[in-house]
């Protein structure tokens, strides 16, 4: 296999909720976004190894070899205080994993999986890995029944997607906003490839859903659902939309002073997108 191993924030063995049935799920570490609203922030930036996350850690579960910062997960009591002492959002407990050895995870949980899932930071970054684990998948018998979804930000040009489509089932992609101003100063990027992801996917057949952030007093204005109602309508008005509710969980930064998405306006622009001839929105089953 000619992939380089992948850096890896997380691998989740079982989940409901990225994706059809039971998933394994992959956390990238990275992204090409800086969204101010993140839950997982230090899933953003990638180890410069400048080991200020050492002296923030008192189990001595880091230090510094060959001018590497190095992670000991056994002396790690999880207490986070490296994520909050890494000045560029990154993570010192990530792990390096080759094609071959998450292949060999995913056998150990194989019986009770769908299929796998691939997410970040963002997943696409990583996309030579991806493909190959993805051609992997679809070329071994022993994986036969398992589907290979992508949980993205959509930042990825045409050539991109016409390399890894072929190997994947289903993509599940975020909107920040259709303002690019909006979109700009939610994420640092603007959304012209993100809206043109939804359209490429979505024409091959493989736009599983749609999700869109709902932050009070920045993309929940009618100009705003307006365009998400006639974006989704243009597309296909079964695409399953799924509106999630800014929180500050996990939030770090001026975020943290921004009003949360209550229950009660969630509710009425799904209703608002639903009598528009959106046939499958979804709220989130917990506000909080």
């Amino acid at each position: 296999m000619n992939s380089p191993p992948a850096i890896l924030n997380k691998i989740l063995p079982y989940s409901v909720v990225d994706g059809p049935g039971n998933r394994l799920v992959l956390f990238f570490q990275g992204c090409n976004f800086t969204c101010a609203t993140c839950h997982n922030p230090y899933t953003i930036g990638v180890c410069d190894h400048c080991g200020d996350c050492i002296t923030a850690c008192h189990a001595g579960a880091l230090k510094m070899v060959a001018n590497k910062v190095v992670f000991n997960p056994e002396l790690c009591d999880q207490c986070d205080a490296c994520l909050e002492a890494c000045p560029i959002s990154s993570s010192p407990m990530t792990t390096t994993y080759s094609i071959e050895q998450v292949l060999e995870i995913i056998r150990t949980h194989l019986p009770f999986l769908s299929g796998i899932t691939v997410s970040g930071g963002e997943a696409t970054l990583h996309l030579k890995f991806v493909k190959e684990l993805f051609e992997t998948i679809k070329t071994m018998e022993e994986f036969g029944d398992l589907t290979c979804f992508i949980d993205t930000n959509g930042h990825l040009g045409e050539k991109a997607w016409t390399s890894l489509l072929p190997v994947t089932d289903g993509v599940m992609l975020d909107i920040k906003a259709f303002g690019t101003g909006v979109h700009q100063g939610l994420t640092g990027q603007n959304n012209q490839k993100t809206l043109l992801s939804a359209e490429i996917v979505n024409r091959a057949g493989k736009l599983h859903e749609l999700r869109y952030l709902l932050v009070p007093g920045k993309n929940d204005m009618q100009s705003e659902i307006k365009r998400l109602i006639d974006f989704t309508l243009a597309l296909n008005p079964d695409i399953r939309v799924r509106l999630n509710a800014f929180q500050h969980h996990g939030v770090r930064g001026a975020a943290l002073d921004w009003p949360t998405m209550g229950e009660e306006r969630t509710r009425e622009i799904a209703a608002q997108l639903t009598r528009a001839g959106i046939k499958n929105v979804i709220v989130p089953a917990i506000f909080q």
